[in-house]
């Protein structure tokens, strides 16, 4: 018998319609290898630039990033109920980065994962793109094998 492959498996969820199918796929896999799952979520926090020489209205800066945070742990509850509904239990990560493919790369080689799965294209509307720019840069370096759900 071949040993397992696949032992920590980490999928990388947007909310998007390629990302339910990567966490669908992940879920599968992880029941037929007997894996730890892990779903995880990625945001940027609002970013703030002034160039007027006119007085502008003061943003409270934390109003915004708990907001962003908000919104995100909203796409991350929609991950976590699709796993369950899949049968599987999976620890959910929410990471906040400026940079989504290194976070997602990053967070694989720390938790010593041994596969990422990641939708096609994500929410960021470059439907011209053959594979989006983030699972293309996952691919591009992860340290590990990467999965990508179409």
């Amino acid at each position: 018998m071949a040993p397992n492959p696949f032992s920590r498996i980490v999928v990388a969820f947007d909310g998007s319609p390629d990302s339910i199918k990567a966490v669908k796929t992940a879920c599968s896999m992880a029941k037929e290898y007997g894996a730890d799952l892990k779903v995880i979520h990625v945001y940027s926090a609002p970013l703030f630039t002034y160039a007027t020489p006119a007085p502008t209205p003061q943003v409270d800066a934390r109003l915004l990033e708990e907001s962003a945070r908000q919104a995100a742990s909203k796409v991350l509850e929609e991950a976590k109920r699709l796993t369950k509904e899949s049968g599987m239990e999976a620890r959910s990560e929410l990471l906040e980065a400026g940079s989504v493919v290194q976070a997602i790369v990053e967070y694989a080689a720390n938790e010593k994962c041994d596969l990422i799965v990641v939708g096609t294209r994500g929410m960021t509307g470059f439907r011209k793109l053959i594979l989006g720019s983030v699972s293309s840069g996952i691919v591009s370096h992860a340290h590990c094998p990467v999965l990508v759900v179409r």
